[in-house]
């Protein structure tokens, strides 16, 4: 809110108010222009004044004042709350009538006490068991999540299961053939580094050909099933927790557990499965597509021929490095579906909920592929395969 008032615009006074002394009373004189944009230097000076004299009294003066918005009213309410602590009296009938009118709302009701938010700082060790706690429900509902999860798939089993098949294909498309142009590229920039930084050690030793070697096993073996578990996480999972979550938000979840339909069967179902599905075939595909970016340099940078490097390519893939990459891909599947889904469903009520659960999403799906991947090679070592 903003007035002008028309019949003073030609004055402009040197200080927007100043602290007048008339016995025991101190007037404030308001003069020029209050408004946000102007400096506050003149008005914390007057404050400090008011502050540091001996009046009984404080009334204002307001004839010169020439325009005003709420910085005027933030102003007047400091002056009165340092009266108020002071036992002074004040007067506001020399203020303008809208001033007065937005005084008397601003005051109408007294502010709540604790209602403004303060700075406390937790002790160490509260801070600790608050956290531990906070680990301990985390944990507590993974479990529960993954209980539920384990019976929807034990009456999917059971032909039990309420399971949306046209969503589940759709679904399936979604993770599958538009994945593709994402995991092409990463796949292949991954082979072209790969490559790049093998033949940078190799090529000292003059053996250039087994770059191909390096390539093939990594990716088939790990590198494709890790790339594209990533890839998934970022895209797929993520999109996972922001359906659900805006599910959560819109209270659709609620509906269908009224209507009796378990929100594990209709929506967490069709999505691990489709990604237990894909996950593999899209590693397979990745493998291929590193391969290739291995291909690309060692016959264009290496002057190795494409039948060496073909040859050296199967030489070195066996069927036990290929089941193990597809074992972790399906491994990766299930564990972005999951952390999509478990955090989709914990989403609260509110918009900025949904970005913190898709956020979440992406660092669980992120770490668990990590952990699980160094599960899976401490036990493959183990096994001596």
């Amino acid at each position: 809110m903003r007035e002008h008032a028309a019949d003073k615009t030609s004055r402009t006074p040197c200080n927007r108010v100043q602290v007048l002394r008339q016995g025991d009373t101190a007037c404030l004189r308001l003069a020029g222009d209050w408004s946000i944009q102007r400096d506050s230097a003149d008005a914390d000076a007057a404050l400090q004044a008011l502050r540091a004299g001996s009046a009984r009294a404080v009334v204002f003066e307001a004839s010169e004042l020439t325009g005003w918005d709420s910085s005027l009213i933030t102003f007047l309410l400091k002056t009165l709350a340092q009266c108020r602590e002071r036992g002074l009296s004040v007067d506001t009938a020399g203020l303008p009538q809208g001033v007065q009118r937005l005084l008397g709302l601003a005051t109408a009701i007294p502010e709540r006490s604790g209602a403004r938010k303060t700075l406390k700082r937790e002790p160490f060790l509260s801070s600790v068991g608050s956290q531990t706690l906070a680990l301990l429900d985390a944990g507590r509902d993974m479990l529960t999540f993954l209980g539920e999860v384990t019976v929807a798939l034990g009456r999917l089993a059971t032909g039990r299961a309420r399971f949306p098949k046209a969503e589940f294909f759709a679904i399936l498309k979604t993770c599958g053939s538009e994945a593709l142009p994402i995991v092409s590229l990463i796949s292949l920039l991954v082979g072209l580094i790969l490559a790049f930084v093998g033949a940078v050690q190799l090529s000292m030793f003059g053996a250039q050909i087994f770059v191909a070697s390096l390539v093939a096993i990594a990716m088939v073996r790990v590198m494709g099933a890790i790339m594209t578990g990533i890839i998934m996480a970022g895209r797929t999972g993520a999109a996972f927790a922001a359906e659900i979550g805006t599910m959560q938000v819109n209270e659709e979840i609620d509906a269908l557990q009224t209507m009796g339909v378990s929100p594990m069967e209709f929506l967490v179902l069709p999505r691990m499965l489709a990604l237990v599905i894909m996950m593999p075939l899209l590693c397979v595909y990745a493998d291929l597509m590193g391969i290739l970016g291995g291909f690309i340099v060692g016959v264009g940078m290496l002057d190795l021929t494409v039948t060496e490097y073909y040859q050296e390519t199967v030489r070195s893939i066996s069927l036990t490095n290929l089941w193990i990459g597809l074992f972790h891909g399906a491994v990766f599947g299930v564990i972005v579906a999951l952390a999509g889904c478990m955090r989709g469903m914990q989403c609260g009520r509110s918009a900025s909920a949904v970005g913190t659960a898709t956020t979440s999403a992406v660092v669980t799906s992120i770490i668990s592929i990590v952990i699980a991947t160094a599960i899976i090679t401490i036990v493959c070592n183990v096994l001596g395969i």
